[in-house]
């Protein structure tokens, strides 16, 4: 590791806060020299970080930040990987970010020609993240959006089979940047992943569906797909491949085939084929699971299934 990289990364790092204002006053200070970190409205930050000519824009909230080992957004470490600018727009608790203060900064960036002084922009977020990013790329051009589990929309009128976010039903997603799939148009690409097996996330992901949009399914990491692919290793090699302009449904596909290898994911598999009643299918993950990895508990279950077969037949 060069010095530069190593003064890079002891830079971005807020681990010393121990409540809200410091962590405020250390956003503030790491932001002195090359960025800004700004107060937009009472309930969201923009922190922005000068690096290079890639910008990463993410979506995430400060107890989510907070919760990072270095007290520092998830796009930030991200970002860093390869010197990229990143600028991440934080909600303190379940705003969607349907704020004016949010919408006035975004105006304020386009009137700036912000976005033009970047050779590639990346929208990132998941979840409530993920609406933001589909929503608020309209103001960049041609950018990539890589939204995980985005929600499309909570207005009631369009979304009231989604009764996961109830109290944010009160908030008004008809106005200025609201309905995310429209928000799209203007983007280069938009890659939406989802569990296809969760039924609402299935149903936003619906609501996305354009020529631009490519459907990335990732099957059987249920509603926490965002850890899910940061566990695997997956979410970086994707974040890095948007901001290179490789990312492609074939790029995906073979990076996914790292879940083979995750414990979660297997036992997903299982749990389904026990729950649908297929006992062959049991024993052949099994097999399977065992021969690769030894796994004690695959092994258990095999011979659990194998003795169950044997007194059934």
């Amino acid at each position: 590791m060069t010095q530069t990289t190593r003064e890079t990364v002891s830079r971005y790092d807020a681990s010393t806060a121990v409540d809200r204002s410091s962590w405020i006053l250390r956003l503030e200070e790491i932001c002195e020299e090359d960025g800004y970190f700004e107060r937009l409205g009472p309930r969201h930050f923009a922190f922005f970080a000068d690096e290079g000519a890639t910008l990463l824009v993410s979506f995430e909230t400060l107890a989510d930040i907070r919760a990072e080992p270095r007290q520092m957004p998830k796009g930030m470490a991200l970002a860093e990987r390869h010197g990229w600018s990143h600028l991440c727009v934080i909600a303190e608790g379940g705003t969607w970010y349907r704020d004016q203060a949010v919408y006035r900064y975004f105006d304020r960036l386009v009137e700036d020609a912000f976005f033009e002084d970047f050779d590639r922009v990346v929208f990132y977020g998941a979840r409530m993240g993920g609406y933001a990013a589909c929503a608020f790329s309209v103001c960049a051009p041609e950018a990539t959006v890589l939204a995980v589990q985005p929600r499309a929309t909570l207005d009631p009128s369009v979304a009231g089979w989604d009764r996961r976010h109830i109290a944010e039903h009160r908030l008004c997603f008809t106005d200025r940047y609201g309905y995310a799939p429209d928000m799209t148009e203007g983007a280069g690409r938009v890659f939406i992943l989802c569990d296809p097996r969760q039924r609402e996330d299935a149903m936003h992901a619906a609501l996305f569906i354009r020529p631009y949009v490519r459907q990335l399914r990732t099957e059987f990491l249920g509603e926490k797909v965002e850890s899910g692919l940061l566990a695997l290793g997956i979410l970086p090699d994707l974040i890095d491949a948007a901001g290179s302009g490789t990312l492609c449904p074939a790029l995906f596909h073979r990076i996914w085939r790292r879940r083979r290898a995750y414990g979660p994911w297997l036992t997903a598999i299982l749990a389904e084929a026990e729950q649908t009643g297929h006992p062959a299918r049991e024993a052949m993950i099994c097999r399977a699971v065992t021969r690769r990895f030894g796994s004690p508990l695959f092994r258990r279950r095999l011979a659990e299934i194998e003795a169950r077969l044997a007194v059934d037949a």
